[in-house]
Order: structure tokens, then C-alpha cells, then sequence
């Protein structure tokens, strides 16, 4: 146990997902697929006397880690970077939630175990509104496939065994809370279908065929991101949209052929972790 402890958390870009609300918030989350990335948040949490959040060197108030901190009655400055944009369809919020969770059970010596972690975070994400499946992605790493919903003790998780070099392209935000908080049985019914024909063939071409199909049959492909990723196909490249974000997601250098200035990143095998501890 130290003043100090820092954790790294992958993004997760959502690919495909259904809604499943249970009686707690740890029993409700979602089912899907979707691929993390070695962009992520770094968190690192201090002992303080009054809760502190700045993210990339602003204040920012985030009610996930809030709750996070509430959950662990602790106080403390939660510090954190990532390059990943907010509200873009890649998990920041999971990851701050995650992040704060490994690193204040660190620094405050709590002793609580991994899924127990991931149990709070994902709980204080739902309760939230800022997603549904992130956090359980993230503690798993990969390519993971959610096929059952809620925290650790609920859900059950599997994964595409591949690796890829990842461009994204954000073109805006688009609101989990709005998206999630409507009538949602056509996109649950999408991305059951989505997962169903993943399962089937557990592969990255499949996965990407999917979510293009979810997008559209969800009625959340906005025409600009459209554009791009039949821009990226007549270039012979794999892209989709991420959830939930006006973002373009490519396998390999699908937007840079189509010719975009896409960020690079890849598949990040590993899961969140606390990072310098001996």
C-alpha cells in the first residue's frame, strides 16, 4: 500500500450490443462484441482530503468514478490521460471507472479482488447511463464477445483469438444515455442477430461484416460515417462504426488507403491493470 497508485485501462470500441436491463445494476448491462485498443486511460489515484477529477489537465466531473469512489468511501485525486476522444464510442468513461477502482484499491490498501473491482466500476458505469458493456470488455482485453449481460458474477465472457493493427476516424459524439434510454428492443433484436453470426464464425472479418450490418439495421449509421466507410471498401479496406460515437473504425490501414488521416492503434491483448507495483 502506497499514497499513490496509477492503472492503465484499454479503450473499447463497441462494435455491436444489445440493451438488458436486470432488478440491479449489476445484473444489467448488454451482449456484444467489440475490440480493445492499446490507446487507453492511464489513471492514477492520490490520498486527499476532498475528490479531485481532472482529465488531460482539466477539472472534469465524471459520476462513474464518483460512484466508484463512493462505493470504496474513499476520497482522493483521480488524475487522468488518455488520447482517446470523450463521448466517441471508445469507452473513456468505462476506463476512468475501471482505472479509479484498481488504482484506489491499491493506494488504500481496501483488498478487494479483481472481479470485485470490476463489479463496482461496472455498476457505478450503469448507474450512470455512460454505458452498459464497456467495463467487462475492458478487464478481459482482446477481442471480447459478451454473450451474457452484467458484472463479473453474472456475465459470461468469450473472444475472437486475433490480433490487428486498428485506424479510427472521429467525425463527433453521439449520447449513450440518449441512444439506451429510448426504445431499445430493435437494437437489442440487431444485436442479437450480430452476435448470433459472430458466435458462429468467430473471426474479425465476421466480426467487422456484423457491426456494419448492426449499424444499419439499429438505424445509427449517420451519413457522414456512411461515407467514410464506403470510402474505406472501394479502397478494399474493413471498416464499421463504433458504438457509440460518429467514429470509423478500420482494420488495418483500410482509412489511410482510403485516403484519411486516421489515428493508428492496435488490439490490446491484455486487460486493465495497476501498473509500478512490486
Amino acid at each position: 500500500m502506497s499514497d499513490e497508485a496509477h492503472a492503465f485501462v484499454p479503450g473499447h470500441i463497441t462494435g455491436f450490443f444489445t440493451v438488458d436491463r436486470g432488478d440491479d445494476p449489476i445484473e444489467t448491462g448488454s451482449r456484444g462484441g467489440g475490440l480493445t485498443l492499446s490507446d487507453g486511460v492511464s489513471v492514477t489515484v492520490s490520498r486527499e482530503a476532498e475528490t479531485e477529477i481532472t482529465l488531460n489537465g482539466e477539472p472534469i466531473a465524471v459520476e462513474a468514478v464518483e460512484r466508484v469512489l463512493d462505493a470504496l468511501r474513499t476520497t482522493a485525486t483521480v488524475t487522468a490521460e488518455t488520447p482517446l476522444p470523450l463521448g466517441s464510442g471508445f469507452g473513456v468513461s468505462g476506463g476512468l471507472a475501471l482505472g479509479t477502482a484498481l488504482a484506489a484499491n491499491a493506494a488504500f490498501g481496501h483488498g478487494l479482488s479483481y472481479n470485485e473491482l470490476v463489479t463496482i466500476a461496472h455498476g457505478a458505469e450503469v448507474q450512470s447511463g455512460s454505458g452498459l458493456g464497456d467495463v467487462v470488455a475492458q478487464a478481459r482485453g482482446g477481442v471480447p464477445l459478451r454473450l451474457e449481460p452484467g458484472g463479473p458474477q453474472f456475465n459470461y465472457l468469450d473472444a475472437i483469438p486475433a490480433r490487428s493493427r486498428v485506424e479510427y476516424l472521429t467525425l463527433g459524439e453521439l449520447s449513450t444515455a440518449d441512444v439506451v434510454g429510448g426504445d431499445t428492443e430493435p437494437l437489442t433484436a440487431a444485436g442479437e442477430r450480430a452476435l448470433s453470426t459472430v458466435v458462429k464464425e468467430p473471426k474479425l472479418s465476421a466480426f467487422m461484416q456484423a457491426a456494419r450490418q448492426f449499424s444499419r439495421e439499429a438505424d445509427l449509421l449517420t451519413p457522414e460515417v456512411k461515407s467514410v466507410i464506403d470510402d474505406v471498401a472501394e479502397a478494399g479496406g474493413d471498416a464499421a462504426m463504433a458504438m457509440l460515437g460518429e467514429t470509423v473504425f478500420a482494420l488495418g490501414t483500410g482509412l489511410s488507403d482510403a485516403g484519411y488521416d486516421a489515428t493508428v492503434t492496435t488490439v490490446y491483448p491484455p486487460g486493465a491493470t495497476i501498473e509500478d507495483e512490486g
